[in-house]
């Protein structure tokens, strides 16, 4: 199963070169494409209604829409029900106000993003390509970053709850002084930790994290980065690739939209930026704006080069 992340600045295309793609793609393998972007076009493209579960366009092409809002409500639900039951003998403070507040924290549409990927990538494994059409640059780095990140929190989170466990099955200086040449004696009562709730669940956070963090540096992940002929694209298109380089992330295609016969020297000068700057094996493909605008009004199935799927 190969995993395709189109990405870019606001405004490129990114949604319809990621239709264009998962439609030719889909005439010889099994196709799932998912749209991230909370400014959701996907189903505008195909002419259908989507909502946030799958829906068969084709034979072996499916589609879907991310409820952001819907994904934010259920990650923070079911978080604070966790929390709620693992610390319900501190209900006397009053936590459930404390919980409510966690609505309002940074991250959390990030994490909903990213659980989303998690889940999908873990459950439609029956697909050959799983395409994720992504949000504008700066949210769409944030949710890559976390599954590094989250691994970092659990992985040491995992050792203070264990040292809790350790500290709350301790019965120290039970025997009183130590005789004279015999180490001070610790004895540890046995416990299991498959019966601690939160380390079960720290644990299988971790695997979860672990398993998405190989398929995304993994030989059958990609990210394809489309941008446009200009000057404000190109400098957005650099950071995002910078920061792509900093997550160990594959850039594995650079697709120049919207090109016309008035910004053929520009195009050619962005390409040759990129190339030079960030990777010269990197193929670069060209989608004209004709195209771009054909497919955005319905006809996205035939209009787009099929030769953008050679490099995948």
């Amino acid at each position: 199963m190969k995993v395709l992340f189109y990405t870019g600045k606001g405004g490129v295309g990114k949604s319809t070169m990621a239709a264009a793609t998962a439609f030719q793609l889909s005439k010889n393998n099994s196709v799932l494409i998912t749209s991230l972007d909370p400014a959701h076009n996907l189903g505008d493209i195909f002419g259908v209604t989507l909502k946030d579960k799958r829906t068969k366009f084709a034979h072996n092409l499916f589609l879907s829409e991310v409820d952001l809002q819907k994904r934010s409500r259920e990650y923070l639900e079911r978080e604070i029900d966790v929390l709620t039951r693992t610390y319900s003998y501190l209900r006397a403070l009053n936590l459930e106000n404390y919980f409510n507040v966690l609505k309002y924290s940074p991250g959390i549409e990030e994490y909903a993003l990213l659980t989303s990927i998690e889940e999908t990538v873990r459950n439609e494994t029956d697909f050959d390509y799983l395409i994720f059409d992504t949000p504008p640059t700066g949210l769409t780095l944030r949710f890559l970053a976390l599954p590094r990140v989250t691994i970092t929190w659990i992985e040491r989170l995992m050792q203070i709850r264990r040292q809790i466990l350790d500290k709350r099955y301790t019965i120290q200086k039970i025997r009183g002084a130590p005789k004279e040449g015999e180490n001070n004696p610790e004895i540890k009562l046995k416990y299991d930790e498959g019966d601690d709730d939160v380390l079960n669940r720290l644990k299988a956070l971790d695997e979860n994290y672990q398993s998405l963090n190989r398929v995304l540096q993994g030989e059958d992940c990609s990210v394809i980065l489309v941008f446009n002929p200009d000057l404000l694209a190109l400098r957005e298109s650099e950071r995002l690739i910078e920061g792509l380089r900093d997550l160990g992330l594959p850039l594995r295609l650079l697709i120049d939209n919207k090109v016309t016969e008035e910004n053929l020297d520009t195009a050619g000068q962005v390409e040759k930026t990129l190339v030079e700057g960030f990777g010269k094996d990197i193929p670069v493909k060209r989608v004209a704006l004709a195209a771009t605008i054909a497919c955005q009004l319905g006809r996205c199935l035939y209009d787009i080069p099929e030769d953008l799927v050679s490099a995948l």
